[in-house]
């Protein structure tokens, strides 16, 4: 079950024209950005990761703006882990599961997904807040992951599991971005 207090978010390039490409992208969009307000609901630490931002360009605006300090780590590597600076974000968070959402699912998602679980993190990766341009992507991403040991989960089911009852503060508000 997933603890508030050792879990963190991931959030992987979802930026530039690619997001507004991928299958789905408004839905994409969207439930990110309930993961990402119901994260801060539950106070759990956000770490954005942006591939190649110069070119590609930032996060969007939709996910961005929601954002309080926001200071993505910026990587050139497919795979988070494999950036030096995202390596220091990780072990400064004392966090031992992290909730992974992004694209593409099968490059830079997968890729930063295996890094974590290699370093000895647990891994969930929100389904419905991940995305690739085709839906075959998607699911040989997905499916990958599962099989390399990362938990597959959905963002209203990660929320309500680290929510865990509803006489807490924090349940009108996940259940206001739910609805």
């Amino acid at each position: 079950m997933l603890r508030p207090e050792n879990t963190g978010l991931i959030v992987v390039d979802i930026q530039g024209k690619l997001a507004r490409l991928v299958h789905d992208s408004k839905a994409l969009i969207a439930n990110c950005e309930k993961l990402i307000n119901g994260s801060q609901v539950l106070g759990l630490p956000i770490i954005f990761l942006e591939q190649n931002p110069d070119k590609l360009g930032g996060t969007v605006d939709e996910l961005k703006s929601i954002i309080e300090s926001f200071n993505p780590v910026t990587k050139y590597t497919f795979n988070g882990c494999a950036e030096p600076n995202f390596i220091n974000v990780l072990q400064a968070e004392k966090i031992e599961t992290w909730l992974v959402c992004g694209i593409e699912a099968h490059i830079c998602v997968y890729q930063t997904a295996v890094g974590l679980l290699d370093l000895g993190y647990n891994v969930q990766l929100v389904n419905d807040c991940v995305s690739s341009r085709s839906q075959q992507d998607k699911a040989l991403g997905v499916s990958r992951l599962k099989s390399e040991g990362a938990i597959i989960t959905g963002v209203e089911m990660c929320l309500y599991e680290l929510l865990q009852d509803c006489r807490k503060a924090e349940f009108k508000p996940i259940l206001n971005l739910i609805r």
